[in-house]
């Protein structure tokens, strides 16, 4: 059922029962007016026709007949057009209206009220066409008193009676009843008009709804990339609407990106696994074979197959964790990002490069506290672990003979030329953690230096790349691409340099920016395409890399 319909019915049916009740409480305020009118026409005959009353009394006490019959005739003059009756102890004298000797009246009526006439047919004094269903009664005591003779008689002492007066209530019953008849057609006709009225008025105001319910009918989110547009109705509730409207539908909008997107990833990374685990599983396969085929096979041919199938498995491994940390960076929510202490970050990820061998040469050498990012702890141990790693395995100076996580020696204590004396800064990885007032806003600056050969600056456009290795790399090619990802989740930057103390080897930059004092709900925000699966990293940004 339409909305004009429904509001249409309901002011149909709610008019006519306001007019009734409107109507029951006129009849109510009527009817008062006209006895309230009658009582006071009923208390002025009393107080007109109350002496002519008291005379006839007396002279009834008196036995004088003539007298009497002129005393009734000017009772009856005096009263008009209203009933009396006169009781009085030697009997009762009645004239005009009144009701039937049936009807039963009150003991005394000083107030007038209304009795209902128990007679048939016309009463007494009204003509024989109206009938008389009540009446308006008062009553009034007389009082007769006369002079006392002779010493023991008694002052004052006379006969009492009592006047009634009658009026029919016949004049009010037809003024209500010609009101009530009004009050019912002014009801029957005003549900029909004030219906059609309603539904009139219902049907333009819900114009802008139907107009917005068109518009919105033919949008097909799956095949159309059209959008609803709504021009302001001044209408709150409509307005409003569409509103809810365009912000459900921006939601859809988002929810079938990031589906979308997240369908991609999958594929890609299926594509990038199945055509990355092609190799070392071939190699692994070919080395599995060769063992199958000469099982007696032994010395250092047997240890150099060995070997290579460790060096394919760990490969491998290597590989399966970047590609399930990049999908990760790629399906990561808001939500998850939270106030981080870098520099607690960057201490623990210090810490569990020493614990898993204990010889790297990797130190932190100065950790800001205080500096609080908005972000993801697991992404920026990624981060940090991933730049760590590539610093210890591929930017040690000559000389070291150090594997990260293989433990197969100690780092000789470097000298200066002569063997006389340690070197001011001992080769390893630094890293260090410090506040920046830079013109956007203060950062908080990540540095890895590393004391390798460098990264020439005509190469550092393509590090980003997936699966970029070195010719002697044995490394799966996407740890600088997850951390090109995660600086991007973190709104930060990332930047090669050389280092600024002049001497060899590469310093990585990090630039994180600082949360603000007060947090707004879901952060800064991430960005909107994330599909480092999918795609390169933007060659603007450059990182150390080689053989990863």
């Amino acid at each position: 059922m339409k909305l004009s319909t429904r509001i249409a019915l309901a002011v149909g049916l709610t008019v006519p029962l306001l007019v009734l009740a409107s109507g029951w409480l006129l009849l109510a305020l009527v009817s008062r007016d006209i006895h309230a009118e009658q009582d006071a026409h009923l208390r002025e005959r009393a107080a007109v026709v109350k002496e002519d009353a008291r005379r006839l009394l007396r002279v009834t006490e008196k036995d004088r007949p003539r007298a009497e019959q002129l005393r009734e005739r000017r009772l009856y003059a005096a009263a008009l057009d209203v009933g009396i009756r006169v009781v009085g102890p030697n009997g009762t004298f009645s004239g005009g209206p009144q009701p039937d000797a049936r009807t039963r009246l009150p003991k005394s009526a000083p107030r007038p009220v209304t009795v209902r006439e128990r007679g048939e047919g016309t009463p007494a004094g009204m003509p024989r066409a109206r009938r008389v269903d009540s009446w308006r009664v008062l009553s009034v005591p007389v009082t007769v008193r006369r002079a006392g003779s002779g010493a023991g008689a008694k002052a004052g002492s006379g006969a009492e009676g009592t006047l009634w007066l009658f009026s029919p209530d016949t004049t009010g019953r037809a003024q209500l009843a010609f009101v009530r008849r009004r009050v019912a057609v002014v009801a029957i006709v005003a549900a029909p008009v004030s219906a059609l009225l309603a539904w009139a008025a219902a049907s333009r105001a819900s114009r802008p709804l139907r107009r917005l319910q068109q518009r919105t009918s033919g949008l097909d989110p799956r095949s159309d990339t059209s959008r609803l547009e709504h021009t302001p109705t001044r209408i709150t509730e409509v307005d409003d609407l569409a509103e809810t409207l365009r912000t459900v539908l921006a939601r859809y909008d988002e929810q079938a990106a990031r589906t979308a997107q997240a369908l991609a990833t999958a594929r890609s990374f299926s594509s990038s696994a199945a055509h990355e685990l092609r190799t070392p599983l071939m190699s692994m396969r070919t080395n599995l074979d060769i063992l199958s085929a000469h099982p007696r096979l032994a010395g250092e041919d047997r240890e150099e197959v060995l070997e290579d199938l460790h060096r394919e498995h760990s490969r491998l491994l290597g590989l399966l964790v970047m590609l399930r940390e990049l999908g990760q960076g790629d399906l990561v929510e808001a939500d998850a990002f939270r106030p981080l202490d870098l520099a607690e970050v960057a201490e623990a990820a210090v810490a569990d490069a020493r614990r898993r061998d204990r010889t790297a040469p990797v130190r932190l050498t100065a950790a800001e506290p205080g500096l609080t990012v908005h972000g993801w702890e697991p992404g920026l141990r990624s981060l940090l672990d991933n730049l760590i790693g590539n610093a210890l395995v591929h930017g040690l100076g000559h000389g070291l003979d150090h594997g990260l996580g293989h433990g197969r020696g100690a780092v000789p204590p470097a000298r200066l030329p002569g063997g006389t004396g340690m070197l001011e800064h001992p080769p390893g990885v630094e890293v260090a953690v410090r506040p920046y007032a830079s013109p956007s806003g203060p950062v908080a600056v990540l540095t890895v230096d590393d004391d390798g050969p460098g990264i020439p600056e005509e190469q550092r456009a393509a590090v980003f790349q997936r699966f970029r290795r070195g010719p002697d790399s044995s490394g799966s090619g996407l740890g600088l691409t997850l951390v090109a990802q995660q600086a991007a989740l973190h709104r930060a930057t990332v930047e090669i340099r050389e280092r600024p103390d002049g001497r060899q080897g590469t310093r990585v930059e990090v630039r994180v920016p600082l949360a603000p004092h007060e947090q707004t709900p879901g952060g800064p925000g991430l960005p909107e395409r994330r599909d480092w699966l999918i795609t390169t990293a933007s060659g603007s940004q450059g990182i150390h890399k080689e053989g990863l």
